[in-house]
């Protein structure tokens, strides 16, 4: 995201002195990504950001693989995952590739005793129950139900919840996100025609400083290992930071639908991509008006990548008996389309109030068996009349 912004204190120019007010001086940090080519921001520490006391211990916690190779469209109950009480017990690995993992948390309680970073990849976290906010070192965010949150990697950040019922949707990614390129000018600005506008995002605010010494452990994940260190010194130790990486928050209900005569391509909704898959937001909105529309969805072939649907809200008109916080998988190579009976159904409705997130992955994803214990079984037959 192509924003600049900023927070607290900092030098006038980069990499040179800044002096604390009773001597001494901060600690500047690069925060980038993608080598010193992408999104970067500099940040400045009380302390050094790089005095680790200890490593205690280190952890599997890589998804188990179910299905390597799969052809079978599911349907996952995602409300069926157990909560948790810890955020990290709770986050439960559904479908993956080598460019991500998708999956579901459901967390009763937030991060209290440990911060935790994500040293490979972004996430993006979307909150369907549950309010709070995000706290991490370059300021904080509140959230509610509908809101996107994207995460850099190697971002240091904990969760805070203010109640016991959470459920959320996750995908980290190995590559980061970015707004749609077709929306944006050469120079990055969001353009007229985009769903959206830099005025939807939720930026950091309220930047907490610590100037405190002591054990503080983080928790660090690292190509399926979670690690945890101590560090000397606590890590929300920021007094001031500019640059273009850094968490945002976006609402899906700020997502304004492009609509038209005749059904548009499932591209219209998009809201984010990475180098290796898209997300997008089917949101309420008026349906087709030419006065032989099918509003429903044709049929397609998945021939370049798996769709997975996750649905959020409101009345899913091209499927049959489907329930909040299920998942859907079609993979690549099986034509898919409306339910029997939903296309003659939807000719001369006028509007839908479904919401959901999609993500459609260029490479075929594999099937954990957490999902497995959460799959209806016979999805797959759901198109035979």
């Amino acid at each position: 995201m192509p924003i600049y912004h900023q927070l607290g204190s900092f030098p006038q120019k980069r990499h040179t002195i800044f002096e604390k007010p009773k001597g001494g001086y901060y600690y500047e940090q690069l925060f980038g990504t993608e080598g010193f080519n992408g999104h970067s921001a500099l940040l400045y520490h009380v302390h050094r950001p790089t005095q680790v006391k200890e490593i205690i211990t280190s952890y599997n916690v890589a998804p188990e693989i179910a299905i390597g190779k799969n052809i079978k469209a599911l349907l996952l109950k995602g409300f069926e995952v157990k909560p948790a009480d810890d955020f990290l017990d709770s986050r439960k690995a559904m479908l993956v590739n080598a460019d991500c993992i998708i999956g579901l948390a459901a967390p009763r309680h937030s991060m209290k005793n440990y911060f935790y970073k994500n040293a490979d990849s972004d996430e993006l976290i979307f909150i369907h129950k549950g309010k709070g906010t995000l706290r991490t070192f370059m300021g904080n965010i509140p959230f509610e139900y509908g809101d996107y949150l994207i995460i850099p990697r190697g971002m240091i950040y904990q969760m805070e919840f203010d109640s016991t019922d959470n459920r959320l949707f996750y995908v980290e990614s190995h590559s980061p996100y970015y707004t749609p390129k077709r929306y944006k000018s050469s120079s990055g600005q969001l353009l007229e025609h985009s769903p959206f506008c830099e005025r939807d995002y939720k930026l950091p605010q309220d930047l907490e400083t610590h100037d405190e010494k002591g054990d503080f452990i983080i928790k660090i994940k690292k190509e399926g290992m979670i690690h945890e260190l101590v560090y000397a010194t606590h890590p929300f130790d920021v007094v001031g930071w500019d640059g273009y990486n850094f968490p945002y928050g976006f609402s899906i209900h700020n997502f304004e639908p492009i609509t038209g005569r005749v059904h548009q391509p499932p591209p219209v909704h998009q809201t984010f991509e990475t180098a290796t898959f898209v997300v997008c937001s089917f949101v309420p909105r008026l349906y087709d008006y030419h006065p032989k529309a099918i509003p429903a969805p044709y049929n397609h072939s998945n021939i370049d990548s798996d769709e997975v649907l996750y649905y959020v809200d409101g009345d899913f008109m091209s499927r049959n008996n489907i329930e909040q916080g299920h998942i859907t998988l079609h993979p690549k190579g099986i034509p898919h389309g409306p339910a029997p009976g939903a296309m003659e159904r939807s000719i001369g409705q006028k509007e839908t109030q479904e919401l959901a997130v999609m993500v459609d992955t260029f490479r075929p994803l594999m099937v954990t068996k957490d999902a497995m214990d959460i799959d209806d079984g016979k999805y797959y037959q759901s198109w035979v009349e």
